[in-house]
């Protein structure tokens, strides 16, 4: 006897999959990493990014546009620092002429209605590469928070809608909510990188702002006693829960792929947006796989898009943005 059920049924055309899709992708689903860089006229690849840029402000202009353009509301600033600016204590974050504050300016100016979302960190500012001050061989935590505190509020007086500290200091959220309700910039947004991993998959990153934690004696040479430990889970859902707490509006999962199992965990827990980054080593093997032919670029950048909002992402920062808006136009 045949089954009463039939799924295939479900499945039998385009226009009937399309009519019971439990997921689907848009541009506002879309966060846009973006990064600045000093000069003029600098459109500049990335080597390991094929097909990704750094833009100097005037390059970054025309960026901005064509992404608005193609409907994509929300950029996330990085900045690549010259040498000679950085330091230990990172107080180049807190020009207020300085290239993040400009680049804040210049989007705004470009598109006022552009969501700004801004890096908050000291790699690009250290000279040893860390998200920390260094002090006796090690990345310290109080004094940290309270410099990243001001760098956030720096941000925010440039004009940043929504600041994301991506350091993973223990108290940082709260630190920066307080310091933004003193000053009175009240409708400032927090994204948190609540779970931010001790990845590999970082590598095109940091050499696109050249932020790597440099390899000297008596200096951590990796970021493992801030960020997350991949063998762990439950402790994502503590992170996530702390930074809830002390004032997060969104908080992020990264990286993407290899860790959609804490997405699903913490959108299981949590009542409110859920940011996934689809990281830089994300985008570079899919790009150099397609480009020796062993994989369809569109079709598995759609699939991995899908299944990180699948897991129940209700942002998704990726290097693939404008990639795939095109495609669905």
């Amino acid at each position: 006897m045949y089954p009463l059920k039939r799924n295939r049924r479900l499945r039998t055309t385009e226009a009937m999959r399309s009519l019971v899709r439990e997921n689907t992708i848009t541009a506002n689903d879309f966060i846009v990493p973006v990064f600045v860089v000093e000069g003029n006229g600098v459109k500049d690849e990335i080597p390991s990014m094929p097909n990704y840029y750094r833009y100097s402000l005037d390059t970054l202009q025309d960026e901005i546009k064509e992404l608005w353009s193609l409907g994509l509301k929300s950029v996330l600033l990085f900045v690549k620092v010259p040498e000679n600016l950085k330091d230990n204590a990172g107080k180049e974050a807190l020009n207020p002429d300085g290239l993040m504050q400009r680049a804040i300016k210049t989007v705004k100016n470009t598109c006022p209605e552009m969501i700004v979302m801004t890096d908050v960190a000291l790699d690009p500012y250290s000279q040893y590469g860390h998200d920390g001050i260094v002090a006796n061989g090690e990345i310290v935590n109080d004094p940290t928070t309270t410099f990243l505190a001001n760098m956030a509020l720096s941000h925010a007086q440039a004009g940043a809608d929504v600041i994301a500290p991506s350091d993973m200091m223990d108290g940082r959220i709260l630190a920066m909510r307080s310091l933004l309700e003193e000053e009175g910039f009240y409708n400032t947004g927090i994204m948190s990188y609540s779970a931010k991993y001790a990845s590999a998959f970082y590598g095109p990153f940091r050499d696109a702002l050249d932020s790597a934690p440099v390899d000297l004696q008596d200096i951590p040479k990796d970021k493992k006693s801030y960020q997350m430990d991949p063998a762990n889970r439950e402790e994502a859902i503590r992170e996530t829960l702390m930074d809830i707490d002390e004032g997060a509006d969104i908080v992020m999962v990264k990286p993407g792929l290899c860790y959609l199992d804490i997405v699903r965990d913490i959108r299981n827990v949590v009542d409110i947006p859920v940011a996934v980054y689809q990281v830089s080593g994300e985008y570079a093997m899919l790009k150099a796989a397609a480009e020796k032919g062993w994989l369809d670029h569109d079709a598995v950048m759609m699939e991995q898009i899908l299944s990180i909002k699948r897991a129940g992402a209700t942002l998704i920062a990726s290097y693939f943005a404008k990639d795939v808006v095109k495609l669905l136009s």
